[in-house]
């Protein structure tokens, strides 16, 4: 019998994804990439970006006319919390539903003709599930799953639920099997990652002493759950990589109210002035959305100056856009999609001209990166330094998943390209 799984969204959706594959092939069932000759299709979806489930459907309606007729299809993930019942009538060929909880329940699921569960059970996937076989060179590890900050915008508390964290040691008895099945380096996860209680500092120092891995990572991070401890360890733990994911939305103080985002512009700065002060070269990731309901272009002006100041690189952008069960799309002054559009590429402008600038820098200099990707071309692969740049190698694809030494030759706003050492 054989599985089909496309995973789509975020780092956390890529763990889940992983881990069915992984549950599957535990339970004697065969991965392939053809639909046509699937027994079990799944799609892993995610619902933070408007029109998602409408995308999610359109897949489905042309997977109906692919498959076997007898072959079994299902969604989980943020759409399947978000659709409920109602995905079966939008999609008459479904079999079942599962929520981002619930994807640990699959194996009796396939024993029934319609099976839905979208509950927001908590903890229990994680330690239900065997352990994760599919790891590259990279694993996701999370610590939490929800959220409990209630973005205005955003749809994670009602798919993914409150925030809860995971059990220390269930956590690094994941990262140790990682370790032992071939990852060097290990991304901890969580929509509210620093939040993690006990302590993420913690669990970043005890996976720093594990021998096999080479580099630890974490995102995203909450601004006012950012801790001394945690921006200490940056100075002190050279497996810890010098770059933060730690997203702002909006440069606008108003426009953070609005968000539902308790922190102001000079607590923000003063937490990136404390990192550069441990470790004068780490690099700032953010989020931004452009077009929130309310936002002048002042507000927008505001981001823009920010975004200059901070000197943010390889960030996220996006435009707004109304989610159900959402405050901000019940909010007034929704602002038109050409001005969304024009706002997003006049702040894309500006932080691709940040990351071509400090990849410009990156030329001449010789980084350890880790080789984790296969090019577009015959032999070819992607690396990534320690700053998250991703470098184009030409007859590196032996090395996969190994830890070089690349000089740097030449870049842009968008990669690097070098030389193995």
């Amino acid at each position: 019998m054989k599985f089909y799984i496309k995973t789509l969204g975020c780092q956390m959706n890529v763990y889940d994804g992983q881990r069915i594959a992984s549950l599957l092939l535990k339970t004697g069932w065969i991965q392939t990439d053809d639909i046509p000759d699937s027994d079990l299709i799944i799609l892993n979806t995610c619902a933070v970006r408007e029109k998602a489930s409408e995308k999610i459907f359109s897949m489905l309606g042309r997977i109906s006319k692919a498959k076997k007729p007898d072959a079994l299809l299902g969604i989980v993930g943020c759409v399947a919390r978000e659709e409920g019942a109602n995905a079966f009538k939008r999609c008459r060929d479904l079999n079942f539903v599962l929520g981002p909880q619930s994807y640990h329940k699959l194996p009796e699921v396939l024993e029934q003709s319609k099976y839905m569960n979208i509950d927001l059970s908590g903890l229990e996937k994680f330690d239900a599930l065997p352990a994760n076989t599919r790891h590259t060179a990279t694993a996701y590890v999370p610590v939490q799953e929800g959220c409990d900050h209630v973005c205005t915008y955003c749809i994670v508390p009602h798919t993914r639920g409150r925030e809860v964290s995971r059990a220390p040691e269930s956590v690094m008895a994941e990262v140790t099997a990682a370790a032992s099945n071939g990852a060097v380096e290990i991304c901890f996860l969580g929509q509210n990652v620093n939040g993690y209680r006990p302590s993420l500092a913690d669990i970043i120092k005890a996976t720093a002493k594990i021998e096999a891995v080479k580099r630890i990572r974490y995102m995203s991070s909450y601004p006012t759950e950012m801790t001394d401890d945690i921006i200490a360890l940056h100075g002190m733990e050279p497996k810890l990589l010098p770059v933060i994911n730690m997203p702002l939305q909006s440069g606008s103080p108003e426009i953070l109210r609005r968000m539902n985002r308790p922190y102001d512009l000079d607590q923000y700065i003063s937490i990136i002035e404390k990192f550069r002060s441990v470790r004068p070269d780490i690099q700032i990731l953010s989020d931004f959305i452009v077009g929130f309901p309310g936002e002048t272009d002042r507000d927008f002006e505001q981001t823009l100056d920010i975004a200059q100041r901070i000197g943010f690189v390889n960030s996220y952008t996006y435009k707004y856009s109304p989610r159900p069960y959402t405050a901000a799309a019940k909010m007034p002054n929704q602002i038109p999609e050409n001005v969304k559009r024009q706002r997003l590429r006049e702040l894309d402008d500006l932080l691709n001209e940040n990351t071509r600038a400090f990849n410009l820098n990156a030329i001449g200099k010789t980084l350890a990166c880790l080789i984790d990707e296969a090019g577009k071309k015959q032999g070819q692969a992607i690396a990534r330094t320690p700053y998250m740049q991703q470098v184009v190698l030409d007859d590196a694809e032996h090395l996969m998943g190994k830890i070089v030494d690349i000089e740097i030759t030449s870049g842009n706003k968008s990669s690097l390209r070098g030389v193995i050492k």
